[in-house]
């Protein structure tokens, strides 16, 4: 146990680093790029490195007869039976990863991962509304108490000096993309419940058919630049950019298999303090004491509404 515990913490760690180093990374991205291509080829590369992934897991599930004595056909070819809302959730992970990259350019590193924290509400909410799941006064209250760290760190305690239109707009973005985000887990949880594909299946799959989706539909509006594709700063921004994404999420699912939602949660509740340092670091941006107030509270509010939703 305490081997789990610490290979957890390890990993934990190391994606909290991946995470609040996504931001920085989509905020570099050359200017020959837009938002449309950045985020197909985000995609495709992601799929790229879950594929083996993929299929060595595959290889252990038939191999060991699956484990708790759960059909290995289900598992192993279940996700045939949910092809269409693949599909659907393909194409609004499609549409969340270009306004990753606008929202991202608009309201900053900072903001901009304070902001993403809110999936945490966005997550609730929908598990009340579609899974029926129950909410507690103690998460509608801390619920309040995230929005309101959001709003001080973005507004700077409500100073009208930093108000910035192309800011809130940026905020307002990512807020779309966190509810969006959440709904595709969401619907993708009953697949896992019933046995019908793993996580590593559904990353894979999800981002195969939004990569797809996305090249098809860049052909189709944006004239074709082979220059796109022979700069040596695009390529290495492609595989950069679907590396610390993948990477991010690689930690994340090996977090959660050694350690339980709530914990692997409050590990990677503090990226917006990641995302500040190299942000500040890097790009350099400002981070202000209304900042930290506000990561302070967001990151309290989160753990708060995680523990309440597991032990329910």
């Amino acid at each position: 146990m305490v081997n789990y515990t610490k290979k957890g913490l390890i990993l934990g760690i190391i994606g909290v680093i991946f995470v609040g180093f996504q931001p920085i990374v989509a905020i570099s991205k050359p200017s020959m790029l837009n938002a449309h291509i950045s985020a197909a080829m985000t995609c495709l590369v992601e799929a790229m490195i879950f594929f083996p992934l993929m299929l060595i897991e595959l290889k252990k599930i038939k191999k060991d007869n699956l484990i708790h004595e759960v059909n290995p056909k289900s598992i192993l070819k279940g996700w045939k039976n949910n092809i269409g809302l693949l599909i659907f959730i393909g194409f609004i992970f499609a549409i969340n990863q270009i306004f990753f990259f606008i929202g991202y350019d608009m309201a900053g590193a900072i903001n901009g991962s304070l902001t993403q924290k809110t999936t945490v509400f966005f997550s609730m909410i929908l598990g009340y509304w579609i899974l029926k799941e129950k909410i507690t006064k103690l998460q509608v209250l801390f619920s309040i108490v995230l929005f309101l760290g959001l709003t001080i760190g973005i507004t700077q305690f409500f100073s009208l000096l930093q108000f910035n239109i192309t800011i809130l707009i940026g905020v307002i973005i990512l807020l779309i993309i966190s509810f969006i985000w959440m709904i595709g887990h969401t619907l993708t949880k009953p697949i896992f419940t019933r046995k019908e594909a793993t996580p590593i299946q559904i990353v894979f799959l999800r981002n195969f058919i939004s990569g797809i989706i996305l090249l098809i539909t860049y052909f189709i509006f944006f004239p074709l630049d082979y220059r796109i594709w022979l700069d040596p700063d695009n390529i290495r921004f492609f595989l950069i950019m679907g590396l610390v994404y993948g990477s991010g999420l690689i930690c994340w699912y090996k977090t959660l298999s050694y350690l339980d939602v709530s914990k692997a949660s409050t590990i990677f509740a503090p990226t917006p303090i990641t995302s500040a340092i190299f942000a500040s670091f890097i790009l350099g941006e400002s981070f202000t004491i209304f900042h930290l107030l506000g990561v302070i509270l967001v990151i309290t509010s989160i753990i708060v509404i995680v523990n309440q939703k597991t032990e329910e």
